[in-house]
């Protein structure tokens, strides 16, 4: 297959995987995929950037496609794919980086872009009427950053090490 046709069709299921797992989630447990506090599943699908640049655009569409059935808002469809392209590109940036053999600063990126970028999005519209409050962002970003730790320590970490472990990273994923 040629690498062009490989990185659209792989950029497609992964946006595909992302967006389905989303809305799963929403309608299994609602609240815990689309509010400030959440656990959103699909996230753990990040750690895919380690392996495939096609990640970058599957996943940035994923959230776009995630955030359009959460029914945040219009503001929600900008910010958080907004988040998700930073992080999926530094974790692409960070993919050879390892600490005891695991990808660790790859896994902290999408705490760190989602914190700030969907904790300002929070405060500013959702909680502060369109003015920024320094405590309450902090607050915010920190719920996110949080959620997003959670996903990628207890689900991502492990995805990575069951995709080396089989070497699906090499027969399919790879580049």
């Amino acid at each position: 297959m040629r690498k062009k046709t490989l990185f659209i069709v792989q950029a497609a299921i992964i946006a595909a995987l992302y967006a389905s797992l989303t809305l799963g989630q929403m309608i299994l447990l609602p609240g815990t995929a689309d509010m400030a506090v959440q656990f959103r599943v699909s996230e753990a699908l990040t750690i895919l950037a380690l392996y495939t640049g096609a990640a970058i655009p599957g996943l940035t569409i994923g959230c776009v496609i995630g955030n359009i059935l959460s029914g945040v808002g219009a503001v929600d469809m900008i910010f958080g794919p907004a988040a998700s392209f930073f992080a999926v590109v530094a974790m692409y940036a960070l993919r050879n980086v390892r600490v005891f053999k695991l990808p660790i600063p790859a896994a902290l990126m999408p705490a760190l872009f989602n914190g700030l970028i969907v904790g300002f999005e929070i405060d500013f519209f959702f909680i502060n009427n369109l003015s920024f409050n320094f405590t309450d962002f902090l607050i915010q970003g920190g719920f996110v950053a949080l959620g997003e730790l959670a996903v990628l320590f207890v689900l991502g970490i492990p995805l990575s090490i069951m995709i080396e472990k089989t070497g699906l990273n090499k027969r399919v994923l790879n580049e």
